[in-house]
């Protein structure tokens, strides 16, 4: 069975819905037990950094979700993605999970190019810069869907894909361990997003 973890930000319709569409076993849980009982866990995210780690602090889940990710494999998926880094300086500074070493910082500031809009909305080819199971199934350059205002930075042993924005090599999907992300959105991606979900069901 695949989790994906209700702390009420993500987007869980779209996302339960593709896996299901893919005859994966997905379940929307709330409960360290159904965390546990999983043979592997999504933790999706819309909104604001400080937010989500208020909200996911309040589930309790926090020391699970670190447990869980020493032994099983663990998806964050854009503000997911986010949390799993150490900090993210949206707002203020706010402390990540810490499972991938690394921060998350503006892309308008980071942009030389003040002329492109941010947020980053919309299609964008993912350049593979590491090989790995996650892309058993997508190729090299494919198109994803981006919506987000933060990026991961610092995080160059952990990332898997990039994409450009202006002069930016934006982080698109980190691994360290049993533990991977993807800054688009995979459930919102078309075809290629969902063969992306298809190699982390089978991992």
């Amino acid at each position: 069975m695949t989790a994906i973890v209700d702390y009420g930000v993500g987007n869980l319709f779209s996302l339960s819905s593709s896996l299901r569409f893919l005859g994966v076993e997905t379940e929307v849980v709330r409960e360290a037990e159904a965390l546990r009982r999983a043979e592997r866990i999504i933790l999706p995210g819309v909104g604001a950094f400080g937010d989500a780690r208020a909200k996911l602090d309040e589930t309790g889940l926090v020391p699970v979700l670190l447990e869980e990710a020493e032994r099983k494999p663990l998806l964050g998926i854009c503000l997911g993605m986010q949390l799993l880094f150490e900090r993210s300086f949206e707002y203020g500074e706010h402390p990540g999970l810490g499972l991938v070493p690394g921060e998350v910082a503006s892309l308008g500031e980071d942009l030389t190019d003040k002329t492109l809009k941010v947020p980053h909305m919309g299609w964008n080819s993912l350049e593979i810069v590491k090989d790995d199971p996650l892309f058993r199934y997508f190729r090299d350059g494919e198109y994803v869907y981006y919506v987000h205002s933060f990026y991961a930075r610092n995080c160059r042993e952990s990332t898997l894909g990039t994409s450009r924005y202006g002069d930016l090599a934006v982080t698109g999907a980190v691994r360290r361990g049993n533990v991977w992300g993807t800054q688009f959105h995979p459930e919102k991606s078309g075809d290629a997003g969902l063969r992306l979900l298809r190699a982390f069901a089978e991992l």
